[in-house]
């Protein structure tokens, strides 16, 4: 069975810095990704959900339900839209890309989903007054935050480290969310560069005092483009949203190698403003970045 290449996803924007949401819908066969990376993405999650559990689930009580219907809807969506690579028999899912079965009703849901898709999982509680709160989730792949210190807090105070979050995304953000109708599934994406690329990254937002080895000369093999699929949609029978997180960590190399992709990047790095570059923590690397990308745009 063949999986396709990864998608490249560029979502960075030249001009003006602008912190948008900039939502798009997608199909239902869309919700999930998979790609040539899914084996290895795979492996790396099943090793940390047994050797880290506590780090990379964990749920509030009360929120047993959702983490139910989670399961069950993504069985259901795996099964009806990726037939060829996995199939249903009664309560067993077969994964036919990694060659196993999995009882459903056999052990925590966020652990079995877990180790289904690449795709983390984190599910919101809706409050009924516009609020939402973080009730439950699965994150093996974190862009440095870490589930438990996020757990049970609403989404404005968890995204509250974010330069202009509160005067420019919150509102908008609750908004859209405390409205998305069962049946719709809408995604953005997200991106940072970093100077590593572990996929399990719990700490080091704003952190700037370590050392890197990046240089003028070598900013494309040791820099990658760090990039969150993030979807969304609300589950039917809780009302709570399934908040999705692809990852996608390419080396800035290959970035460049797409016409006309080196000259944007480069655009997009000098706009952003000082809190977002503390914020994502490239100030050890950004005047070699610059450097690197102004010879190679």
């Amino acid at each position: 069975m063949t999986l396709p290449e990864p998608t490249i996803h560029l979502p960075y924007e030249t001009g003006e810095f602008r912190m948008l949401l900039g939502l798009t819908s997608v199909p239902e066969p869309g919700w999930i990704e998979f790609d040539t990376t899914y084996p290895a993405q795979m492996a790396e999650r099943r090793r940390l959900l047994a050797e880290r559990p506590g780090q990379v689930m964990g749920a509030a009580e009360g929120s047993e339900a959702m983490q139910a219907e989670l399961l069950e809807v993504l069985a259901g969506h795996l099964a009806t839209h990726h037939p060829a690579w996995f199939t249903r028999e009664g309560h067993t899912l077969r994964n036919h890309l990694l060659d196993e079965a999995h009882d459903l009703t056999s052990g925590p849901p966020l652990d079995l989903a877990g180790r289904l898709v690449a795709e983390d999982y984190c599910l919101l509680r809706d409050e009924g007054d516009g609020t939402l709160t973080l009730v439950s989730g699965v994150l093996c792949f974190p862009s440095r935050w870490s589930l438990a210190s996020k757990m049970g807090r609403p989404l404005g105070a968890i995204h509250g480290p974010v330069p202009f979050y509160k005067d420019r995304l919150e509102r908008p953000v609750d908004r859209f969310l405390s409205t998305l109708k069962d049946g719709r599934i809408a995604q953005r994406l997200n991106w940072s560069i970093m100077d590593d690329p572990t996929l399990f990254q719990p700490t080091g937002h704003g952190v700037n005092d370590f050392h890197t080895r990046v240089t003028a000369d070598n900013a494309g093999e040791e820099l990658f483009i760090r990039v969150e699929r993030q979807t969304f949609r609300r589950l039917p029978r809780t009302g709570a949203i399934a908040f999705g997180i692809r990852l996608h960590v390419t080396p800035l190399s290959r970035i460049v190698a797409i016409p006309g992709e080196g000259a944007r990047l480069l655009a997009a790095v000098r706009a952003l403003p000082p809190e977002m570059e503390r914020y994502k923590s490239m100030l050890p690397f950004r005047e070699d970045l610059l450097s690197w990308l102004e010879r190679h745009a």
